[in-house]
């Protein structure tokens, strides 16, 4: 990121647009999960998130192929190796935060995940050796407190036992994907070029997965044997997937690192958001029983942090300090 950028609060924007469009994931994949089971009630979950998974990114990393061959593009050492990056810290990400959630509560899962807004900083403190500035400091303690109010974090039965432990590890994961967008090594790679390589290995890395969960080879058609399940794949192809990993990988270079990881912390109040109101929409147009969430208090307190945490973020109070910290990040090696 160049300090003083003039894109930034675009960048800004379109990162949470980003954002945006991975929150509508969960209902998406919820959805497509109650559809599968009709389909496919004896296969696990297990099976249906890792051949999800493989399509998903699959037919994205096809899609941006075919982009690049019309334009008679072709992906350099460097591109393929920060895709290869990308793909190994995001596949291994998701199969943590999966693999954990079987041992701890939804909420604690929640909250740990956004582990990365506290990991980057640390990271980054230590590799300049200068503590972040104070407005950062204190957009990343109004996230966490409101990442906790939003999760309903009961402290008291709080441990770190398999769960947590994995979901903590996921979330170091998906911090070292976040740092690998602003390395100065990449600054000069192509978006789609290295996106592509990223794509199509991170479906590579699901395969072995699918084979050793698959109930049999003809489970991975009959899984999607119905217009409704293809829709829902297709707008996670779309929207969740091209639509969102393009943008990041594109604007996220604009930003720090830091301040990267606060603006992804705004995922678990979009997603709780649509959940009010695009489950009853999904059910009458994919015919499945899915309710919408209420409103609550915790949404409204827990979301209202994470918002104004962000608002400062692009605010300009606070700016000389934040402004400090900027160029030396920008210079990581």
């Amino acid at each position: 990121m160049m300090p003083g950028d003039s894109k930034k609060p675009k960048a800004i924007r379109m990162l949470l647009l980003a954002t945006a469009l991975w929150a509508f994931s969960f209902p998406a994949m919820k959805a497509l999960g109650l559809e599968q089971q009709k389909l496919l009630p004896d296969a696990g979950s297990w099976f249906f998130t890792s051949l999800g998974v493989m399509y998903r990114f699959g037919l994205a990393g096809v899609v941006t192929l075919v982009l690049s061959r019309i334009r008679r593009e072709t992906t350099s050492r460097l591109e393929l190796e920060q895709g290869l990056w990308l793909a190994l810290f995001g596949a291994s990400g998701i199969l943590f935060q999966m693999d954990g959630l079987t041992y701890t509560k939804a909420s604690t899962s929640a909250f740990l995940t956004q582990g990365y807004c506290v990991f980057i900083p640390v990271w980054t403190t230590f590799m300049n050796r200068r503590l972040p500035a104070l407005k950062i400091i204190l957009c990343i303690g109004i996230v966490l407190t409101g990442v906790a109010v939003l999760a309903d974090l009961d402290l008291r039965t709080f441990k770190l036992g398999r769960g947590e432990i994995e979901t903590l590890i996921a979330s170091l994961l998906f911090s070292g994907q976040i740092l690998l967008l602003e390395h100065p090594r990449y600054s000069a790679n192509r978006p789609i070029q290295f996106s592509t390589v990223m794509f199509l290995a991170m479906a590579l890395l699901c395969v072995p997965l699918v084979i050793a969960t698959a109930p049999d080879a003809a489970a991975c058609i009959r899984a999607y044997a119905s217009f409704t399940a293809c829709g829902i794949l297709t707008l996670l192809v779309v929207v969740c997937t091209l639509g969102a990993y393009l943008l990041m990988n594109y604007w996220q270079p604009r930003v720090s690192a830091t301040e990267a990881g606060l603006i992804y912390c705004a995922e678990p109040v979009i997603a709780s958001t649509l959940a009010l109101f695009l489950p009853a929409w999904i059910s009458v147009w994919a015919n499945i029983n899915y309710a919408n969430e209420t409103l609550t208090l915790r949404l409204l307190i827990g979301g209202g942090l994470i918002t104004a945490a962000n608002v400062l973020l692009q605010s300009r109070l606070l700016e000389r300090n934040s402004a400090a910290i900027q160029q030396p990040e920008s210079r990581r090696t």
